[in-house]
């Protein structure tokens, strides 16, 4: 009950925050992304708390339905409860969760692109993107220069997010926590909207300075841009995250589909020893 109530006051404290940050928006007719990293960082991860929160607010409607409520929430805490609820033990187990679930999508991702590879007509770059699917596939870290150096392919076809096959567009979804379920229209207008917003993020960290990030900030960070950082050290957290950074912030926001498969390309083998 103590564990409930300390997440209440934490969440209602995060609203008011919020509100504060939205009116501040208002007043200055500034958008999302002008915003300083924490505060766009704090919107996009309360925009995912409260669509979480939604089916709970709904099971609640019914007379006397608190009870069976609580109760699902004891006993199904990873799906039920946003992270203001979970015991740092919890979110340490939560996270691997929700990270081996993700991790199935990547041999599927790295598959679609050494598929849609053998289409390209460029010989060059052709090769260039079969070496790097290949690399990775056999337990490689690639290098930074060896994902900007097929950038341009990431723009329309055959590997930008509007030119991209369902399948593909589907497996992303997959590795961003989003639903795979809907319309091809949907699913690659929200893949793009999801990229974006990374990319603009970004942009922010870029200007602050990622030595300037706690280091609870930096392991989620590199969590929600595919690795799995729980039991990550910062400083191995802060080396991944400057070579993440060194790839998104050279990106124009037409490449941004090479962000998407970054989240695979540049955490499936990634070891603090791998960046030599």
């Amino acid at each position: 009950m103590a564990r409930i109530l300390r997440g209440f006051r934490i969440f209602f404290l995060e609203v008011k925050e919020i509100r504060r940050i939205k009116e501040n928006m208002y007043h200055k007719k500034i958008q999302f992304h002008q915003l300083p990293y924490r505060e766009m960082e704090r919107l996009r991860q309360f925009r995912r708390d409260v669509i979480k929160a939604i089916p709970v607010g709904i099971l609640s409607l019914p007379p006397f339905a608190n009870y069976l409520v609580l109760l699902l929430m004891y006993l199904f805490p990873r799906q039920l409860l946003i992270r203001h609820f979970w015991t740092p033990e919890q979110q340490a187990e939560f996270l691997n969760t929700y990270h081996n679930i993700r991790k199935e999508a990547y041999p599927e991702v790295l598959a679609g692109l050494q598929h849609l590879s053998h289409t390209l007509d460029d010989p060059h770059l052709r090769k260039q993107m079969l070496d790097l699917c290949k690399k990775v596939q056999e337990g490689s870290h690639p290098d930074i220069n060896e994902l900007k150096a097929v950038r341009t392919l990431f723009v329309g076809h055959p590997f930008g997010i509007q030119r991209l096959r369902v399948q593909q567009v589907k497996v992303l979804s997959r590795v961003l926590f989003l639903t795979p379920r809907l319309p091809s229209f949907f699913l690659r207008s929200r893949l793009q909207s999801h990229v974006l917003e990374l990319y603009h993020l970004d942009h922010a960290m870029l200007k602050l300075g990622v030595r300037e990030l706690t280091d609870e900030e930096v392991q989620m960070a590199c969590y929600i841009r595919g690795l799995n950082s729980v039991h990550l050290s910062p400083s191995a957290c802060r080396l991944w995250l400057d070579q993440w950074l060194a790839l998104s912030c050279s990106l124009k926001g037409a490449e941004t589909s090479l962000l998407a498969h970054g989240m695979v390309l540049l955490s499936t083998n990634f070891t603090p020893s791998s960046m030599g």
